[in-house]
């Protein structure tokens, strides 16, 4: 898209907010998750390996392998990566000269480096997607900054600079990857519930962490949840080819379809900072007249011919001929049937997985091409403008530019159909081998990913809800309640968005299956029988109120309960619950059964801690960071950094210099008379000058 500079803008901004976001929410449970007394600490995973320092760092690309020159143990260096990525994103949310390409840089091999050591607290799509984006971003940024009134006017293609529109093409290619991947990827699982079109009467109660409004999406009619499905499938797998449709206004359609899309989750669901980053992720679906009235809406225009207004008209023919078949396609598939006297819809699948199969196969190469024409035409316009640069120096110094970013953007493209082809087997095997041997080579870097998220639906039978209970004697127990999670069943669902408990998160994959299957939950039963202060904040922010703050207790056990929203007219109730089996033994420390899931899950760690300098003044910092911090719940710390930068934004809306900027423009009467005049003279080089033509007023 030609006129794209205020979206890559505001996709820069987006990107450095959910890194903000990110290492903010990462750095308050660090000390629980990696601590040195923590679930899983750090310091296992960073063990020299007699390699050379180049390679260790290629095959574990981590910045963490210095920390031990600056003094720290690694969740320290966890701690500085998260302190320092939260103060730099601050800085690129808030200062347009920081949203430069080292900066981004920075943030991307931060947020790769603590990743490398996250072990299942970072095991999550969101993560992946998070370091693909970041990577883009870093592409995307500038290597200078245009000073404000250097900014070249709009609504010209030789005004870019030729190699501006690429890298951000490949933000539209990888939003369309991840929700054409997570709509297919629900009816290939071959789940009832998706294919039932009934997925939507149970996700609102069996979601990890549901928000006070997904209680009452729950209890909408059926066939509304089932309409609701429909229309997931019709924004996450029709909708999608869209992004590079050649009519703005389709464009702008899918965009706000998925907006649509996301802010219902969010409302329903506390999905952390994803649904953030998606909605980041959709910016590259605009450009500049999206974002910004027109100057000259307000001019009268003289009629148009008849042939220009004959042509005019094939956009909206093209626009309206989409929307028929969609809308004929959405009734056709799903056999929409409307009860006038019910006032219901009803919906039904009206195609069977083989026949899905079929069309998947006969799509998925096509999709591939529709990407590969849609680069190529961005590459002819790269290269059209820069034909149009004025200057041998400036010339040479584009081609090299866009010679550079045009291999980057192809690489990636060619190196993202590896993971995307993963959804359609018989296409992934038909790949160019060069494809395939370019992702392996830099598959450990995590560029690109697949996806397919809410693969299959969880929970039809009632929500699996693991409840830690512990007691001093073994006969009298006392539950121990989470902040976040359902257990109190008087407790209404809370919204933590965009922060995200990372050990809650994993309370609800372990519910799924057998305690083997989560071999950290061994660990932190013997974290809370040690009474180990960080992994207690991490249930319970404020110490006092965990039942066992003055003593830990003796004995601690796991019970498996069934959860389930409460019915409607139940006073003071949010959730019902059965209870199912026990879930986890009851253990004590020094207990056989203990030590041997401990040993079996290779939880023990004979070896001393790695001596530290604990004196050194970055220790102390750090440690003085953290008892000012540490009283703060991460969502108030998340939002008051949100807020703070919201303020600061609008105190620099309100002390701006408009007078400075308006001294650039020339007199009304002398720019209309300018506006008139060709436009074709001015830098192709995307600079500006005095002697810019003006836009007409």
């Amino acid at each position: 898209m030609a006129g794209s500079r205020r979206p890559r803008q505001l996709f820069l901004q987006g990107v450095a907010a959910v890194y903000m976001c990110a290492f903010a929410s990462l750095y308050t449970q660090i000390p629980g998750l990696y601590g040195t007394e923590g679930i899983l600490p750090a310091r296992k995973i960073l063990r020299p390996q007699g390699k050379g320092r180049w390679q260790q760092l290629w095959e574990t690309p981590t910045l963490l392998w210095e920390v031990p020159r600056l003094g720290l143990d690694t969740a320290q260096g966890l701690e500085l990566l998260s302190l320092l990525g939260t103060l730099l994103a601050l800085g690129a949310l808030l200062l347009r000269q920081l949203r430069h390409l080292l900066i981004y840089l920075l943030l991307w091999a931060a947020y790769l480096s603590v990743c490398q050591v996250g072990q299942v607290f970072l095991y999550f799509q969101w993560d992946s997607l998070l370091l693909e984006t970041g990577f883009l971003a870093v592409l995307v940024a500038p290597l200078r900054q245009r000073p404000h009134h250097k900014q070249a006017p709009r609504g010209r293609l030789a005004r870019a600079s030729p190699h501006e529109g690429l890298p951000f093409w490949l933000v539209r290619w990888l939003l369309f990857r991840l929700m054409f991947a997570s709509g297919v990827v629900k009816l290939t699982s071959r789940c009832p519930t998706w294919w039932g079109l009934t997925a939507l009467t149970y996700h609102y109660e069996t979601q990890c962490l549901p928000t006070p409004a997904a209680w009452f999406a729950h209890h909408l009619p059926v066939w509304l949840h089932k309409l609701s499905v429909v229309a997931t499938f019709l924004i996450e797998i029709a909708v999608p080819p869209l992004f590079f449709a050649p009519v703005r206004r389709l464009r702008l359609a899918a965009f706000c379809s998925q907006v649509l899309l996301q802010v219902l989750i969010i409302l329903t669901g506390n999905y952390n900072f994803f649904n953030l980053l998606t909605l980041v992720l959709t910016t590259a679906l605009l450009d500049d007249e999206h974002l910004v009235a027109k100057c000259n809406s307000g001019c009268k225009k003289s009629p148009p011919s008849w042939p220009r207004a004959l042509l005019a008209m094939l956009p909206l023919l093209l626009e309206l001929t989409v929307y028929g078949l969609l809308a004929c396609g959405t009734v056709y598939c799903f056999g929409l049937e409307v009860d006038w006297q019910q006032h219901t819809v009803h919906s039904r699948t009206t195609f069977t997985f083989h026949q899905f199969s079929q069309w998947l196969k006969m799509v998925t190469l096509p999709t591939m091409w529709l990407g590969a024409v849609s680069l190529a035409w961005e590459l002819l316009t790269a290269l059209w403008r820069w034909t149009q640069v004025h200057g041998w120096l400036q010339k040479l110094y584009s081609a090299v530019q866009l010679s550079i970013l045009g291999t980057a953007t192809v690489a990636l493209f060619m190196t993202s159909l590896v993971p995307y082809s993963y959804m359609e087997p018989s296409t992934h095997g038909r790949l160019w081998t060069g494809a395939h041997r370019l992702f392996g080579a830099v598959e450990h870097l995590q560029l690109v990913n697949s996806y397919g998220l809410f693969r299959r639906m969880t929970g039809l039978g009632g929500r699996p809800e693991v409840v830690l209970e512990g007691s001093y004697d073994g006969r009298h127990w006392t539950e121990i309640e989470f902040m976040y999670k359902p257990g109190n069943m008087s407790r209404p669902p809370p919204i933590v968005v965009p922060h995200q408990p990372r050990l809650d998160w994993q309370m609800w994959f372990a519910a799924l299956g057998p305690p083997s299957h989560s071999p950290w939950f061994t660990s932190l039963v013997l974290r809370l029988l040690q009474g180990q202060e960080p992994v207690i904040r991490l249930i319970q922010n404020d110490v006092a109120r965990y039942p066992f703050h003055k003593h830990p207790p003796t004995y601690v056990r796991a019970q498996l309960y069934k959860y389930w929203f409460s019915q409607p007219g139940a006073q003071g109730q949010w959730w019902r619950r059965q209870w199912v089996e026990e879930f986890f033994p009851t253990v004590t420390l020094g207990d056989p059964t203990l030590d041997m899931l401990l040993r079996q899950f290779g939880l023990q760690d004979r070896s001393p801690p790695r001596a530290r300098s604990s004196n050194t003044t970055l220790a102390q910092a750090l440690r003085w960071a953290r008892r000012q911090l540490s009283p703060l719940e991460a969502p108030a710390l998340l939002w008051g950094l949100l807020v703070t930068v919201g303020v600061i934004r609008v105190v620099q809306v309100l002390l701006g210099p408009p007078a400075k900027e308006g001294k650039h423009r020339p007199a009304p009467k002398k720019d209309a008379g300018i506006a008139s005049q060709p436009t074709a003279s001015a830098p192709s080089n995307g600079s500006s000058d005095s002697k810019t033509p003006r836009r007409k007023k």
